[in-house]
């Protein structure tokens, strides 16, 4: 049985799919490293806010209201 692909796993790679496509295209176009890196950071903070808002790590809303007892 092999591994199977989470979507947490699909967000991790695409933001650092990103960042390197943004360094690579840096350093191998003309460019420059000051603008592709903060433009592709753009496109990984909107990896990072599908993950959190869109299709958050919580089954309802409801589950953020839950109290932690490992803490208490």
């Amino acid at each position: 049985m092999g591994y199977t692909w989470q979507y947490y796993d699909l967000v991790l790679f695409g933001i650092v799919s990103s960042m390197v496509a943004g360094a690579g295209l840096g350093v191998f176009t003309d460019l420059g490293l000051s603008v592709t890196v903060p433009a592709f950071a753009l496109v990984a903070v909107g990896f990072i806010g599908h993950g959190l808002f869109v299709n958050g790590p919580v089954d309802a809303p409801a589950d953020l209201t839950d109290e932690v007892e490992t803490l208490n």
